[in-house]
């Protein structure tokens, strides 16, 4: 179905501080990071580079009925639905976590990740379900658990067909563009594919503890080349310190276009999504739809960039937003 490849993305650990400085500049207006040096977004190219999902597909939209009951107990299992009263149109996701052994499993504070890794490994139990239906719920709980995590508790259902044949990639950025204007102005967490949005934070201006592991994997995805681990100059900081550090951060280190030395140009996921990745777009996954502007991050594509200075204030009031004026000659 397309997503095997991230079970070799190994898990890490999150940078909570890093991504709520990280999300605090959105801008719901022109859908963007506004950053000190320019605007940023992350990009349908990022999408296939870090996580090898198509962008390419039909858009995940679907189909939505009044009661979902009878498919659920099918598809995944009478348990799904115990206790709860018809109509069903959503899963909740602390079954999710219960079918797969791993409702409240956390990483110990003198646990390293190898040790982590191996434990979430061996927790995972689906029981003596049939193989079709291990899958099923182990799909879905990727889903609602990883690419398309919401800040409820509970997943939405909805009808769609083969699963081979929608634009995944696509779908999870609008996800996650659609849940972080309400991530960062009323919650301490973050919507979406939490991961992906750590991953290309650390690809732009490397801040956190992580590094790329050269030789781990020669291919996309390269989130899966990222080692992750706590660091403890940083796993005490502070989300202030960190805003500070990206309002300081310099400019001349930030990486516009960080794919330009791999040699993975003609891997068959990056040449079939290269045709949208220059493109505007509409973002759309179940219920949102998102547009993609590339006016104000042509630099992330390549393009030349000269700077601009307008003198307006920023977040807080400490430094002075940088626009560019397009120039692809």
């Amino acid at each position: 179905m397309g997503f095997g490849h991230l079970l070799s993305v190994r898990p890490f650990h999150v940078d909570v501080p890093y991504l709520e400085a990280l999300r605090e500049p959105w801008e719901e207006d022109c859908k963007a990071f506004i950053m000190p040096w320019g605007h940023m977004i992350p990009t349908l190219e990022d999408v296939v580079y870090l996580t090898r999902l198509p962008v390419q597909g039909e858009p995940v939209v679907g189909q939505e009925r009044s009661d979902y009951h009878d498919d659920v107990v099918e598809l995944l299992g009478p348990e799904f639905v115990a206790g709860r009263r018809r109509p069903i149109r959503s899963i909740l996701l602390r079954s999710l976590s219960e079918a797969v052994g791993l409702r409240g499993r956390r990483r110990g504070p003198l646990e390293t990740l190898d040790e982590f890794y191996t434990g979430v490994r061996g927790a995972l139990d689906l029981g003596d379900r049939s193989e079709e239906r291990s899958v099923r719920i182990f799909v879905t709980y990727l889903f609602g658990r990883l690419l398309f995590a919401m800040q409820s508790s509970q997943m939405n259902c909805k009808d769609l067909e083969q699963a081979g044949r929608y634009a995944w990639g696509a779908a999870m950025l609008g996800h996650l563009f659609s849940l972080l204007p309400s991530s960062s102005r009323r919650s301490r967490s973050t919507g979406g594919f939490t991961l992906f949005l750590q991953i290309w934070g650390y690809t732009r201006f490397p801040m956190g503890c992580g590094t790329l592991v050269e030789g781990r994997q020669t291919m996309v995805p390269l989130m899966a080349r990222w080692e992750v681990a706590p660091d403890p100059r940083v796993t005490d900081r502070r989300v202030g310190d960190v805003r500070v550090a990206l309002d300081h951060y310099p400019h001349e280190q930030v990486v516009w276009t960080p794919y330009a030395r791999y040699a993975d140009t003609s891997h068959p996921a990056v040449v079939a999504g290269r045709p949208l990745f220059d493109r505007h777009l509409l973002l759309l996954c179940l219920g949102t739809c998102e547009v993609l502007y590339l006016e104000f991050v042509v630099r992330t594509l390549g393009w030349h960039q000269p700077a601009m200075e307008v003198p307006s204030l920023g977040r807080e009031g400490h430094f002075r937003h940088r626009f560019f004026a397009e120039d692809r000659d």
